[in-house]
């Protein structure tokens, strides 16, 4: 099964959406988008290559090109499908979904998203590029996660949504590991391997992630961001500051670049 790396960090722009009518004037399309991914719901029977792999498009099923990506329709009749035309920055972690997709029992509230984007389009842009956003987050999620998938080890997501639910609180390995379901030396390696980091350090950067977030985008006070992000020592969240974002709180506060 081919795959493609897509991110989703940010919703996408959307360049163009509507309903395609093919096969109409000729059978056979073949066509690329140099910058704009192509997202298809399909209600028809044909074949799609993409880089010279074919894929069977049946009712029901949807697909997700990336650009650059030379494509050939082959259709046996008058085709609509509803299509949109996407610009994807390349926030987030990506993740690899399929080209070619059944859409099983999320077809109708796909179809629903499209159309419901198709109709916001002349007049609420915005509208349209959150419904088209939530439809690539469901299309993304239709086939679950392979060995070759770039997702986290289940026991290093569930550590990592520990640390994530209690970066204000006092943590420890053994407690995130208790968390995990694995050992505190099995956490320890797996972590390293998944994320190149080791378990202290991926805490101390998300903290100053977050303590930096907050003393740019809120006027909580300096001691309440710190004690927020489990370093209730002023003495020690300055240093952490320092080493970690290159600056003190009260510098990184006044910082407009």
């Amino acid at each position: 099964m081919r795959e493609t790396d897509v991110h989703l960090g940010e919703p996408p722009a959307v360049v163009n959406i509507g309903v395609g009518v093919h096969g109409v004037a000729s059978r056979t399309d073949v066509f690329r988008l140099p910058e704009l991914w192509q997202l298809h719901l399909y209600q028809y029977d044909a074949e799609l290559t993409v880089d010279g792999t074919a894929h069977t498009i049946r009712p029901g099923r949807v697909s997700l090109v990336p650009p650059g990506t030379t494509v050939r329709y082959r259709y046996q009749g008058r085709s609509e499908h509803l299509y949109a035309h996407l610009r994807i920055a390349p926030v987030g972690r990506p993740r690899a979904v399929p080209v070619m997709q059944d859409a099983g029992p999320e077809f109708p509230m796909l179809s629903s998203l499209l159309l419901n984007a198709i109709a916001a389009a002349p007049g609420a842009p915005e509208h349209t590029r959150a419904e088209i956003w939530t439809a690539l987050w469901r299309v993304a999620r239709l086939t679950p996660p392979t060995a070759t998938s770039r997702g986290p080890h289940p026991a290093v997501g569930t550590a990592i949504a520990h640390i994530e639910a209690r970066l204000a609180a006092p943590l420890t390995i053994p407690e995130i590991a208790r968390a995990a379901g694995i050992s505190h030396n099995h956490l320890t390696r797996l972590f390293r391997a998944e994320t190149g980091t080791t378990v202290v350090a991926y805490i101390r950067r998300r903290r100053l992630q977050r303590a930096h977030h907050l003393l740019r985008a809120t006027t909580l006070s300096i001691p309440a961001v710190a004690a927020s992000v489990g370093i209730p020592d002023l003495q020690a969240f300055n240093k952490a500051c320092r080493r970690e974002l290159g600056a003190s709180p009260r510098v990184l506060r006044g910082t407009t670049s």
